[in-house]
């Protein structure tokens, strides 16, 4: 039985495979001069972030200020938020914040949201940095265009308690070259207002492996490369190098072909993300996790020569990693398949 130690469902993390990506990546990015900043919203762990500044990394993104909290109780001291922080209470957190940590940034896309982080820190002895967040074709947050992000940089550079460190951005997969163009255009018309922008920061799974084909780019901050996961193999940014997987136990055959787990969607994602099905069974390619409710996984076993019988143990890589890792309170660490410990994911379920 695989992990006889373990209930399931539970999630696995293969320590070997994790320390060979982050080393992987952090050396690409060395030689290419560029600054690893990741984001934690992928594991929740300060374990594995530590492992991350451990290799090389400056820094580290956050989505939300309860994930930057927990960081900062932790230690870390050098956290970027990458969303617009909107209204009092989250304001107030972020103050605070900033009253704990050697270096704190956060981004913003309008007048009113820096008009939010101005009136915060105006005032109280405290500097807040500030990127502007561009939208270069993703489709999300951003201002729309590189005239926006110059008279937005001008903006944070004019309001007190800010100050202006450089542009940010989410790009669409493999859009490098619009990256370059978009970051070059908005650099030269703040140098023309008498802007110094510190950082350009871009970010992205997908299309790691090519952050190098948009030089201006400094700062790269990315996720889901410390686990891998199957929609990143269709991607191409690994080929098997997924270190989380979910241990399952099969809990019914009802007919040939159709097996019946224990991870439903509370234990693996619904997330499709262009996948057929909801994840890829380990050790039988041909296997296929065709639906999910709440608490059942349905494979289909049809094209297989073998079927697993009830109770036996499978592990499954899910479409995307990231929400898995919200889905639990704990998560597993194995090396060279046996157990090594167990670790709670502290920021878990921090959504504000």
């Amino acid at each position: 039985m695989l992990y006889p130690q373990l209930d399931t469902p539970c999630v696995l993390i293969d320590e070997a495979i994790l320390e060979a990506n982050i080393r992987g990546f952090q050396a690409y990015c060395d030689e290419q001069g560029l600054r690893v900043r990741p984001h934690i919203k992928t594991h929740k762990l300060p374990w594995v972030a530590r492992k991350q500044l451990d290799a090389g990394a400056i820094g580290i993104t956050c989505q939300k200020v309860g994930e930057a909290e927990v960081f900062a109780a932790a230690g870390f001291d050098d956290i970027l938020i990458s969303y617009n922080i909107i209204g009092a209470a989250k304001l107030a957190r972020l103050l605070a914040l900033a009253g704990q940590v050697r270096t704190l940034a956060v981004v913003a896309d309008s007048e009113a949201v820096l008009q939010g982080l101005s009136a915060t820190f105006e005032g109280t002895g405290k500097t807040l940095d500030v990127l502007v967040e561009c939208d270069t074709g993703a489709g999300r947050c951003g201002v729309q265009s590189p005239e926006q992000a110059a008279q937005l940089a001008q903006l944070v550079a004019r309001l007190p308690g800010l100050r202006l460190r450089g542009l940010m951005t989410y790009p669409a997969a493999y859009s490098e070259a619009v990256v370059q163009q978009w970051f070059s255009r908005a650099a030269a018309l703040c140098e023309q207002q008498g802007l110094a922008l510190e950082v350009f920061s871009s970010g992205g799974t997908p299309s790691m492996w090519h952050a190098h084909e948009a030089p201006i780019v400094n700062e790269y901050r990315i996720g889901t490369y410390v686990y891998q996961d199957r929609s990143q193999v269709a991607a191409g940014a690994c080929e098997a190098d997924c270190a989380l997987t979910v241990l399952t136990t099969v809990v019914s055959v009802p007919v040939a072909g159709r097996v019946i787990v224990d991870a439903g969607s509370k234990a693996l994602t619904s997330d499709l993300l262009g996948q057929d099905g909801y994840g890829q069974v380990v050790g039988y390619p041909q296997a296929r996790v065709i639906g999910l409710s709440e608490e059942h996984g349905v494979l289909d076993f049809s094209a297989c020569s073998q079927a697993p019988l009830v109770a036996e143990r499978l592990r499954i890589i899910p479409n995307h990693a990231c929400p898995v890792s919200n889905l639990f309170d704990e998560v597993h660490f194995c090396r060279d398949g046996e157990f090594r410990r167990t670790e709670a994911v502290l920021a878990r379920g921090k959504v504000t």
